[in-house]
């Protein structure tokens, strides 16, 4: 690869970590606490090619100079390297041609960044079971539940309360839920992705909606109030609660689509 074309790549793949970290689109990629290696990354990637452009154009200037003011006395010598560039063109710049090709290809990826927003991760995640590994994980951080007439908790820590809380703390209480819904086999969830990291370690998180669910298009975002079904989450299930529901509204994406 040219040099030229390597401080290419890296200015326009330096530009769009900047463009999706001060988007928020990284938000769709990686935990919000990764955002400052996000930016720090872009701009060492940009000030790693401006300082190569730079040091090829001193570079490139002695260079000049001393080419034109050795053309008198190549002489000979000169007419043979001459034959032998033609030569080498006549044979082999066919196949240089196609090498730069292929190089640029590799900014295919850095444009699909600027041009494409992909949407956050959603239906097509969740699977027809819920994450199981997540909710032991979560299993030693129960606490006391918050007071009021209605509780809002993220769907990790109702998950794991319903199938792991044997006390029945969420039993008749008002509960809040925010995900976005998802159909299988004639039922109807909320779900919601959780990350560790980033995407790439998604875990899908649901619950069985019951009762009287209003005819919205999935991947719609809703906020769900109602009370768990006791019991309903076991291995039977696959660690799936039930909720009856009580109301229903629907809601913008949130900026922040993942639980971690």
């Amino acid at each position: 690869m040219r040099r030229e074309t390597q401080n290419i790549l890296l200015v326009l793949l330096g530009g769009a970590l900047l463009k999706i970290s001060f988007s928020g689109l990284y938000l769709r990629y990686v935990k919000p606490g990764l955002l400052p290696l996000l930016i720090a990354g872009g701009v060492i990637m940009i000030g790693l090619a401006l300082f190569g452009i730079v040091r090829d154009i001193r570079r490139g200037r002695p260079v000049e100079k001393t080419a034109a003011g050795s053309g008198d006395s190549a002489g000979s010598g000169d007419s043979a390297e001459h034959d032998e560039h033609d030569d080498h063109a006549e044979h082999g710049g066919h196949e240089h041609s196609h090498s730069s090709r292929s190089t640029w290809l590799l900014l295919l990826p850095v444009l699909a960044v600027f041009l494409i927003s992909p949407p956050a991760l959603g239906g097509d995640v969740v699977g027809s079971a819920a994450d199981t590994n997540q909710t032991q994980r979560a299993r030693n951080l129960l606490g006391e539940l918050p007071t009021g007439d209605v509780i809002p908790l993220s769907m990790t820590e109702f998950i794991t309360r319903t199938a792991w809380d044997e006390s029945g703390t969420l039993d008749n209480r008002r509960v809040k839920l925010t995900g976005f819904l998802t159909r299988a086999e004639g039922s109807t969830y909320v779900a919601r992705i959780a990350i560790s990291c980033c995407a790439a370690d998604a875990r899908p998180l649901k619950v069985k909606l019951l009762g009287d669910v209003p005819s919205l298009p999935d991947e719609q975002w809703v906020e769900v109030t109602g009370q768990v079904v006791p019991k309903s989450a076991s291995e039977q299930t696959s660690w799936v609660p039930s909720f009856t529901v009580e109301s229903f509204d629907a809601v913008a994406e949130p900026a922040e689509p993942y639980e971690s």
